[in-house]
C-alpha cells in the first residue's frame, strides 16, 4: 500500500459547522479527504447546497451525495413533516433526533472507505454543546470503531480502521476557534433544522441558538444569514 493512499479519509459532510472544521481539521493532517453527505429526506436540500461549497473550498478529491429515504421510517422532525421542529428546548433527547441516523452513515462511509483503500474516516460529533442525541457520545464511536475493525476484510487483514471525532470534547466556540485558524468560512455552512427556501437559518430552532451561543463566546462575528436574531 503507498503511503498516499494509507493518507485518504472519507470525512462525512453535511454542510454545518462541525463537518466543515472537521473536514478542514482532516485536509491540515495530511490526508486526501473524500466528501460523502447524505440526502435522506431531510426537510430541506440547503445543507447540501453548503456540503458541496465546503467541499469545494477544501479541494476534497471526490464530494459523493447518496441518496437514502429515511422518510420511510419518520420518526424525527427531519424526516416527517406531521412533526414541528420545537422552537424551545425540550428535556430528554429531542424530536430532531433521526434514529440510526449516524450508524447509518458511518456505515456507508465504511463501504466507501474499503472501496477506497482507506482506513481513516472524520465525523463531526460533539458530546458537549450538542442536542443530546445518543449517536454523538464518545461511547458510540469506540463502539462503531470496533465494528468497524471486526466487520472489513481491511480490519481483518490488520489494517486498522479508525474513527476520528477531532470536536468530541470541545466546546462550540473552541470548534469555531479552531476552524478560524484553519481557514474556513462559516458562511459557507449551514446548521438550522428549519431554513427558508432562500437557504438562511431559523434563528430559533436549538442548531441555530447552540451556533449563535458559540460565536458569541468565541468572541467572534457570526456570519450566518438569519431569517430572525437567535
Amino acid at each position: 500500500m503507498t503511503g498516499q493512499a494509507q493518507k485518504r479519509a472519507v470525512v462525512l459532510v453535511s454542510g454545518g459547522l462541525d463537518s466543515a472544521t472537521v473536514l478542514a481539521i482532516a485536509r491540515s493532517q495530511g490526508y486526501t479527504c473524500y466528501a460523502l453527505s447524505f440526502d435522506y429526506g431531510q426537510r430541506h436540500r440547503s445543507e447540501l447546497a453548503a456540503a458541496a461549497a465546503v467541499a469545494s473550498r477544501f479541494g476534497a478529491a471526490q464530494h459523493r451525495v447518496v441518496t437514502l429515504d429515511l422518510r420511510q421510517f419518520g420518526g424525527s422532525a427531519l424526516t416527517d413533516d406531521a412533526i414541528a421542529v420545537p422552537d424551545a428546548p425540550s428535556e430528554g433527547i429531542p424530536v430532531t433526533y433521526v434514529p440510526a441516523r449516524n450508524t447509518v452513515f458511518l456505515s456507508l462511509a465504511l463501504a466507501w472507505a474499503e472501496v477506497l483503500e482507506s482506513y481513516d474516516i472524520f465525523i463531526g460529533v460533539n458530546a458537549v454543546d450538542y442536542s443530546g442525541y445518543p449517536d454523538c457520545r464518545p461511547e458510540f464511536i469506540s463502539a462503531f470503531e470496533q465494528l468497524a475493525n471486526l466487520a472489513t476484510r481491511a480490519g481483518v487483514e490488520g489494517h486498522r480502521m479508525s474513527i476520528h471525532a477531532p470536536l468530541i470534547d470541545l466546546s462550540k466556540a473552541e470548534i469555531i476557534r479552531s476552524g478560524v485558524e484553519l481557514g474556513v468560512d462559516y458562511g459557507l455552512t449551514l446548521s438550522c433544522y428549519n431554513p427558508d427556501q432562500e437557504g438562511r437559518a431559523c434563528g430559533v430552532c436549538d442548531s441555530c441558538r447552540l451556533r449563535a451561543a458559540g460565536f458569541r463566546d468565541a468572541g467572534l462575528p457570526d456570519p450566518t444569514r438569519y431569517q430572525a436574531a437567535p
